[in-house]
């Protein structure tokens, strides 16, 4: 069901006396290659925004164009942090992007009183929390933050396009798409694969399930009919 951002979780701390209200999202956890990202937002409270949403939800030019205009804004403080595919092997992803998150919170020039945090709790964390699921549909701080992380990954993922150009990272922003297992399988893994994850350290096993999948009755079917079908 469609829910349309808004500040009831802001108002309600607001409320209770706390001023400073940031969120927090990452973009690139489920990725095969490249960095997390994670963004930090604080909206001032009187924000408004028509288009704003979860950054998941926005055409790409949309993101983009909303990006322009949190960044520019005086009033909206932003920062982000990002964890590179090294740390990601070394850690894991799930405290590299918890790490990211602290990261961008502590890069913030004035420290917030209270974080809304897409998903659920990061422990440690620097600051008191509250955990929101789906909450980058929810809080219109998520979901700038949201749009601060994909935007900032998608603009370094084109950059490393240009660097390893044979991977096509502009088109699927490293993840798991039938194209880039493709590519893997080609030219093997870049300096920027995260070694870690199975599609990259066993390529071959990706696109044998890719073949199943595309084998399959229903995914023939849909290709009859010419029901596009996801890349990922």
């Amino acid at each position: 069901m469609y829910r349309r951002c808004g500040f009831r979780y802001e108002k309600k701390l607001r409320a209770t006396g706390l001023a400073r209200i940031a969120g927090i999202d990452e973009a690139g956890r489920g990725a095969l290659a490249g960095p997390v990202v994670a963004a930090t937002a604080v909206l001032p409270e009187k924000f408004r925004h028509r288009r704003l949403n979860d950054s998941k939800q926005l055409a790409p030019e949309m993101r983009e164009e909303i990006y322009c205009e949190l960044v520019s804004n005086p009033e909206v403080r932003w920062s982000v942090g990002i964890i590179d595919s090294v740390e990601i092997d070394r850690i894991n992803i799930l405290r590299a992007s918890h790490c990211a998150m602290r990261l961008a919170i502590k890069a913030l020039m004035e420290p917030p009183d209270h974080v809304l945090i897409d998903g659920l709790p990061v422990i440690p964390f620097p600051f008191p929390q509250t955990a929101i699921i789906e909450g980058d549909c929810i809080s219109l701080s998520v979901a700038a933050a949201s749009v601060i992380a994909k935007v900032t990954r998608d603009r370094m993922m084109r950059d490393f396009c240009a660097q390893f150009p044979q991977y096509c990272f502009d088109q699927h922003k490293g993840y798991g798409t039938e194209l880039h297992l493709l590519k893997l399988h080609e030219f093997g893994p870049c300096p920027i694969h995260r070694r870690s994850f199975e599609p990259v350290a066993q390529p071959l096993l990706a696109l044998e399930e890719l073949a199943e999948i595309g084998s399959s009755p229903a995914r023939r079917a849909r290709r009859e009919t010419g029901v596009s079908i996801p890349a990922a």
